[in-house]
């Protein structure tokens, strides 16, 4: 049993952490890190930013600068011979798509505007009007921790698009994204209803890509129902959480919003301390819900002697259940996006080249799903995924030979993530996360038995409960582990200290960040800092010999300052009126005179 338990965990080892024998091996054929995407990346999150922001006549003005910058740069792309320069050739044909795609955007950008900014629909919303509306629901609900104008303790914000507008006896159709806050009757609404809403209108925060916020003043009455695949997460989900029902209060709460991301059942005080140590992110699906379960998936189809394309096809396919599962909101859908781009580029060889799969996530979400643009979740993702990217090897190379990959990598991952992921945060949270990378380290072992598990349960749930429930107390006991590690690390004295707020905070953060990888690097390389340090130290000596004499000018015989011709270092007092020259204890064996006390005979 011993042996068999050895070689499964060598199998598992040597497809997931390959030897460095194999990297050692690779690293000369690895490719650099290929840019050519970035700034198409940049300008269509440009784009998308300025959108809510601009007007519809400036933003179809940038529409036109773009496409025809782009028709330019295309026309001068399709004169030039092949032969010719073949580095400003791809130079030009990067630029040109990434005008293209911008003005794709950008047009996006500049039909939403219009619909906001229509004069009839404008003029209710600036005025604040009472409207029936009718609409249609877009999002999950989610609690909101404030109570509003009217006095509700518990409210309910919900995203959903307008069909129909009426007020004044006007009826008006439209299809304006808006934001529904209302009571309790609110937290049942599912993905797909036709709800009939009657409230008032009032403009929302600038910036925001909903075009009105609908405080409701009476219950949805429902005009259609949600289609099966539509209603079948939110089934599965509130079937799953009742099945964790008998587990403890922490994993109760725990362990939904770590499988399938809802939290309506998590205390307030272990929300608390999962946001002061930096935990958050595991209670919503995210891009590592989706890594383990193609990795688990990859790995499994892997032992059964697939190829690497059906494999991955295989793993593709898992995943998409998982959306489904889950439910294909924005956030799940970037979280698989970047996952499957991932996971295509190790099925292609090309592992080195994730920067380019991550540009190419991002301008594909973007252009799916404009409003992500705006959103500091879909920001922090795409800066923790870039840190894990271009920061992650490279500090798991800082480790000696003698530390364990997978240690090395426990480190590595939450550290360069958070090292770009901090200065959005403290902009958000003013407060520094002291324990933060201790405590992703200590639930690192325990996340992957919870994710996997747990989504396994819920999948077996409707087939064979007696089975999902064995799982279920056993992705509960991991997940009691990750409280239990979030409250005492939140526990800790000074665990959330406050941070300076605005741009002096983003600024010192990002000095912070600076000064922590140079630490980091410092004390995994003690022999070559050491060296760095003696040689800094000659490099001074040598410059301070270098100088000409005359910047250190020697002094008179009554200059206090002047440098004793015996080379005798003399301090000065420049405080009392006598005796200004004490002499310094010297190693001159020769009897030394006394000095006479002033006043003394």
């Amino acid at each position: 049993m011993s042996a068999l338990s050895r070689k499964m965990r060598a199998d598992i080892r040597r497809r997931l952490l390959p030897d460095e024998q194999d990297v050692v091996a690779t690293e000369p054929n690895r490719r650099r890190t290929d840019l050519r995407l970035a700034p198409a990346t940049l300008l269509v999150w440009a784009s998308t930013v300025a959108g809510p922001w601009l007007t519809p006549g400036i933003l179809l003005v940038v529409w036109g600068s773009l496409a025809a910058c782009a028709g330019v740069l295309l026309a001068m792309l399709l004169r030039r011979k092949k032969a010719e320069g073949r580095w400003r050739r791809s130079f030009l044909t990067t630029l040109t798509a990434a005008l293209m795609l911008a003005a794709a955007s950008t047009a996006h950008s500049a039909v939403s505007s219009s619909q906001r900014h229509d004069e009839q629909v404008a003029g209710l919303i600036t005025a604040g009007a009472s409207a029936v509306a009718e609409t249609e629901i877009t999002g999950a609900p989610r609690a909101l921790k404030t109570p509003g104008p009217s006095g509700r303790a518990e409210r309910w914000a919900v995203a959903a698009v307008v069909r129909t507008l009426t007020s004044g006896g006007q009826v008006m159709h439209a299809h304006l994204p808006v934001v529904i806050i209302g009571g309790q009757e609110w937290q049942h609404a599912g993905t797909g209803q036709v709800l009939r809403v009657t409230g008032k209108l009032r403009p929302p925060d600038p910036g925001g890509v909903e075009a009105a916020i609908l405080t409701s003043s009476s219950p949805p009455v429902q005009l259609a129902a949600a289609q099966d695949w539509q209603q079948a997460p939110a089934a599965l989900g509130k079937r799953f959480a009742s099945a964790a029902a008998w587990l403890a209060p922490d994993a109760r709460g725990l362990l939904p919003g770590m499988v399938t991301g809802d939290t309506g059942g998590l205390s307030e005080e272990l929300e608390t301390a999962m946001k002061t140590v930096g935990l958050t992110h595991l209670t919503a699906v995210s891009g590592a819900n989706c890594s383990l379960i193609l990795g688990a998936l990859l790995l499994a189809a892997r032992s059964l002697r697939l190829a690497r394309i059906p494999a991955a096809a295989v793993a593709l396919t898992g995943l998409a259940l998982f959306v489904l599962m889950v439910g294909p909101d924005a956030s799940v859908l970037r979280a698989s996006l970047m996952g499957a781009i991932a996971l295509a580029s190790l099925a292609g060889g090309r592992a080195g080249r994730g920067l380019s799969f991550l540009c190419l996530a991002v301008i594909a979400l973007l252009l799916l799903a404009p409003e992500l643009g705006v959103s500091f979740g879909f920001l922090l993702s795409v800066l923790a995924t870039l840190g894990i990217i271009v920061l992650g090897r490279c500090i798991m190379g800082w480790f000696p030979p003698s530390v364990p990959r997978w240690a090395a990598a426990a480190v590595a991952v939450p550290l360069s993530a958070q090292v770009l992921c901090g200065p959005v945060i403290v902009v958000l949270q003013p407060q520094f996360a002291t324990y933060s990378l201790l405590a992703n380290v200590l639930v690192a072992p325990l996340v992957a038995p919870v994710t996997i598990l747990g989504t396994a349960a819920v999948a077996l749930l409707p087939l064979v409960p007696w089975l999902a429930a064995v799982l279920i107390g056993v992705a509960g006991f991991f997940a009691g582990g990750v409280a239990a590690i979030a409250r005492s690390t939140a526990g800790l004295p000074g665990a959330a200290p406050p941070w300076p707020q605005g741009v002096f905070g983003l600024l010192t953060m990002l000095l912070f960040s600076a000064v922590t990888l140079l630490t980091v690097w410092t004390a995994a390389h003690p022999a070559r800092t050491v060296k760095m340090v003696f040689a800094a130290h000659a490099g001074t000596a040598r410059l301070l010999d270098l100088l000409p004499e005359a910047a250190f000018p020697r002094g008179g015989p009554g200059d206090p300052g002047r440098l004793s011709d015996r080379g005798r270092l003399r301090v000065c007092n420049l405080n009392s009126g006598r005796n200004h020259q004490w002499p310094l204890p010297s190693n001159d064996r020769r009897r030394r005179q006394p000095i006479r006390r002033p006043g003394g005979t």
